[in-house]
């Protein structure tokens, strides 16, 4: 483990000073909570991934480009060429299974499942919902033509997977804004933001935060000088953030179950993934 990965003491956050909808604890995890994550993580092969693909080609005016980072999924999938999950008409086909939480994020999971309960309206939490799928999002910067061009940051976008959001982060310090609606003629006024810090738990949700509200990665520092020891070819990573959202069982799909064109599109990555997961290995044998 990198010796720097043990960070800063521990300091008393006021929770009361967040507008409502909101939370955040600035020291979640334990030293040891951080060890056993970063250990589950070096188990973990990232990949990078295309936002469009052969049977979702971009749409006219648009390129095919890659993502800015590197991402893996637990629980379930959501490919960038098949849309992402987008309710209440984008659901089918968008969420493939995929391997479930370790112990120790399981752990996490449920203990934000109970500030989740604690916290919000009962017309703010869908039936059924719990934290059943993961992004996992690895910032930092990458090497092009023997240069270091940095992505850590992620543009004003919704997470559209009902019902409330949680957060891990490690690393570096990330600038975390809320934005109003965005347009090709209208600039994103910056509601509210604050810095999410190494070991910190955030929580959103609620129709202001979750629904009228975009939010985005404004940056991510650098003043720690940090560099997570995850090895990805030709990348540094600096911070690694678990995004914990809400997909209805019902909107899960087997891979051997989607449709032939969705299959084609993401089976260059599930060949990926299974050079390094069982799971996924598995999956192939039984395509």
């Amino acid at each position: 483990m990198h010796p720097k990965i043990n960070f800063l003491p521990k300091k008393k956050f006021d929770e009361t000073k967040l507008p409502q909808g909101l939370y955040y604890r600035k020291d979640f995890l334990s030293y040891s909570e951080k060890k056993e994550i970063l250990a589950f993580l070096q188990t973990l092969h990232p990949i990078w991934e295309m936002r469009y693909s052969k049977n979702n080609p971009p749409p006219a005016g648009k390129e095919q480009r890659a993502l800015l980072r590197p991402v893996y999924w637990l629980g379930n999938w959501q490919f960038a060429c098949l849309n992402y999950y987008h309710p209440p008409l984008g659901t089918l086909n968008r969420c493939m299974f995929a391997e479930s939480y370790p112990p120790v994020l399981q752990k996490i999971v449920d203990s934000a499942q109970r500030k989740v309960k604690e916290l919000y309206l009962a017309k703010d939490i869908p039936h059924g919902w719990e934290l059943n799928t993961c992004l996992i999002n690895y910032y930092g910067k990458k090497e092009e033509n023997g240069k270091w061009i940095d992505g850590a940051r992620v543009g004003e976008h919704k997470d559209f997977e009902p019902g409330p959001v949680a957060s891990l982060s490690l690393g570096e310090r990330a600038m975390f804004q809320f934005v109003s609606s965005v347009g090709r003629n209208t600039i994103a006024k910056v509601v509210f933001q604050q810095w999410l810090e190494d070991g910190s738990l955030q929580i959103f949700g609620g129709r202001r935060w979750k629904e009228e509200l975009f939010h985005r990665v404004q940056r991510v520092d650098k003043k720690m000088g940090l560099e997570i020891p995850i090895s990805i070819k030709d990348f540094k990573v600096r911070r690694i953030n678990f995004t914990f959202r809400y997909v209805p069982k019902k909107d899960w799909v087997k891979f051997k179950n989607l449709p032939l064109e969705q299959k084609e599109d993401v089976m260059p990555y599930v060949t990926k993934l299974a050079k390094f997961s069982a799971f996924f290995e598995n999956l192939l044998s039984k395509k």
